[in-house]
């Protein structure tokens, strides 16, 4: 699905580089945990595969094609197989939880039909149906980030990728959402998250990068390798 072939990216006005010859593969339905300290190139990842940046070096190909070559057109149909999910959840404080979830799919050009059947269907799917008439600010922060998890696969993306999702929940709310996102994962969507919680990952047990000074360091199955 996804090939990251020696790809470096140097950030403007820098002089380190965020990612060093990096090379992954990643096949359709795989769940896969970016872990390394702050710095080592998590987010650069994320961005990338939004195609949000551009490398300065190497290829991205998505199902076979250079990314870097996409038209205006194809980067839009590119981000509308990709359901994003941000550690500061990113929603309109002055919509209700439907209206923020019908809003993924209003800026996609989905009919008010549409809208109405599938933005109920996402919030059961994460637990929030009650939820619906609901303001962000009358939320918890894990119910607004289930939110931002519904507003997510609401499209039915090929590709979820998860930046820091846990980041600002305690314990047993980041241990809800790596269910749902497993729960997620076994319908068939793919998923990449980039996170700090080494004892998530070591419960989850799924693919593991890890990333140090934007080098891959380790690619394999299991926890978080502590040494």
């Amino acid at each position: 699905m996804i090939e990251i072939n020696k790809v470096s990216m140097l950030y403007p006005g820098t002089t380190d580089p965020a990612l060093e010859e990096m090379s992954l593969e990643l096949k359709p339905g795989e769940f896969l945990f970016l872990v390394g300290p702050s710095g080592a190139g998590k987010s650069t990842v994320i961005k990338l595969l939004f195609r949000e940046k551009l490398p300065t070096k190497g290829q991205i190909r998505f199902e076979n094609k250079d990314i870097a070559t996409y038209k205006k057109d194809e980067i839009l149909s590119h981000r509308r197989r990709i359901g994003m999910v941000f550690q500061d959840y990113k929603l309109i404080k002055q919509k209700t939880v439907f209206e923020n979830v019908a809003f993924a799919l209003e800026v996609l050009g989905y009919s008010p039909k549409e809208i109405q059947k599938k933005v109920p269907e996402a919030l059961e799917k994460v637990g929030l149906s009650h939820k619906a008439k609901a303001f962000p600010k009358e939320l918890s922060g894990g119910e607004q980030q289930r939110v931002g998890v519904a507003r997510a696969i609401v499209k039915n993306p090929d590709l979820i990728l998860a930046d820091e999702p846990t980041g600002n929940l305690d314990r047993e709310n980041a241990l809800q959402l790596m269910e749902l996102f497993e729960k997620i994962n076994q319908e068939g969507t793919t998923v990449v998250i980039a996170t700090h919680a080494w004892d998530l990952v070591d419960r989850m047990q799924k693919r593991v990068v890890a990333l140090s000074g934007g080098k891959l360091k380790r690619d394999e199955k299991g926890g978080y390798d502590h040494e």
